[in-house]
């Protein structure tokens, strides 16, 4: 832990304990009032019984152990540095309008008229009489670690700081897959173009690899919908990355400059990134669950939108800490987060998907031309 956080958690106790101790006092008084003693007595007695039952400190104090107000908010600034430099980095930011955890779409810009592309997660809408719709955020839950005391009180590294780190990671990671996925249609129509790559045939996987000519047709089909030239990005899956890696000269020496900062490339009109969880699609263009395995000819997509129809919002986050005294089977300490998020966008009419073709196998005596046929 460092050394500013132990000075932060140092001060937060002290300020809870002078908040007891006077809030026993005051207590005290009054009670020592009404039974006819002096208001000193009573003071001093209710903080001697406080002291003694433990039960006076409110939750969070030194008495449980653990500053879960201290470490719920170390993990928030985890979780908004795990944003920056990212594809989500600049999307526009609506969370000073959330309330509750729950987002009105005229607060985004949202045409209430304008039905949203919903069919990502079961989002919960709720259409108000004036016409307004309600989303409630996503809700992050990660599944709870147990901390026995041992490892809490005796181990020379910090437990807590180290589990913190680990929910964090998990749970952005699980924002970013959701995201992606928010941002992908299901399938190709006017205003959600869905293309499939064209370049030659991968001989281990069937797939059929991104060519640059393939980045061009996303740049056209962002033009034909009117999309505004400035402010696309395109996030390209692992696969489509390492097809342009193979083959453009130009994007290899971005690449190799840029790959720490997030953005590693610009090509096209498109600022580009790299995103290791994207959707997969079937051979039949339909995007497929989040979380799901991918099946014979079933890859990755890569992406582009334009950033100012998206809208990203993040909700409250939650610290849940069960103390070993509550478990004395086992004497662990049990820690889990929950965080609210969501992305999308406010009208589905700015963005474009490449998904990955699939070419299988020649028969024995035959090309992969006539196979394609």
């Amino acid at each position: 832990m460092n050394i500013n956080l132990k000075n932060k958690i140092t001060m937060s106790k002290i300020v809870t304990i002078l908040f007891s101790l006077l809030f026993n006092a005051v207590t005290g008084a009054l009670l020592g009032a009404a039974v006819g003693l002096s208001p000193l007595t009573g003071a001093i007695g209710m903080n001697i019984v406080s002291g003694v039952i433990g039960g006076a400190l409110p939750a969070g104090t030194l008495r449980e152990g653990v500053l879960t107000e201290i470490w719920t908010g170390e993990l928030v600034k985890s979780l908004r540095a795990g944003l920056e430099g990212t594809w989500l980095d600049g999307v526009p930011d609506s969370s000073s309008v959330v309330n509750n955890d729950v987002i009105h779409l005229v607060d985004v810009g949202v045409d209430p008229d304008v039905l949203i592309n919903n069919t990502t997660y079961p989002i919960t809408l709720q259409e108000l009489k004036d016409g307004d719709i309600s989303i409630s955020l996503d809700k992050f839950q990660t599944k709870v670690t147990p901390i026995t005391d041992d490892e809490l009180y005796a181990l020379s590294y910090d437990k807590i700081a180290r589990v913190k780190e680990s929910h964090a990671n998990a749970i952005n990671d699980s924002k970013f897959a959701k995201s992606a996925h928010a941002l992908c249609a299901n399938e190709d129509t006017a205003t959600t173009p869905v293309l499939t790559t064209t370049g030659s045939r991968d001989e281990k996987t069937g797939r059929l690899k991104l060519t640059i000519s393939d980045v061009i047709r996303m740049k056209a089909a962002l033009d034909k919908l009117k999309v505004p030239t400035t402010n696309r990005r395109l996030v390209l899956c692992p696969d489509h990355v390492n097809d342009l890696l193979e083959t453009e000269q130009n994007f290899k020496e971005q690449y190799n400059i840029n790959r720490g900062e997030g953005k590693v490339g610009r090509m096209y009109g498109f600022d580009i990134y790299e995103h290791t969880n994207n959707p997969l699609y079937t051979t039949a263009g339909k995007k497929k669950a989040v979380g799901v395995t991918a099946s014979t000819g079933e890859f990755q997509c890569s992406f582009a939108f334009y950033t100012p129809r998206v809208f990203k919002a993040t909700g409250s986050t939650k610290m849940y800490w069960s103390p070993a005294e509550n478990d004395p089977e086992y004497q662990r300490n049990k820690i889990n987060f929950r965080h609210y998020f969501i992305c999308m966008f406010k009208k589905a009419d700015a963005g474009v998907v490449m998904a990955s073709g699939y070419q299988a196998a020649a028969a024995a005596g035959g090309t992969d031309e006539e196979e394609s046929a």
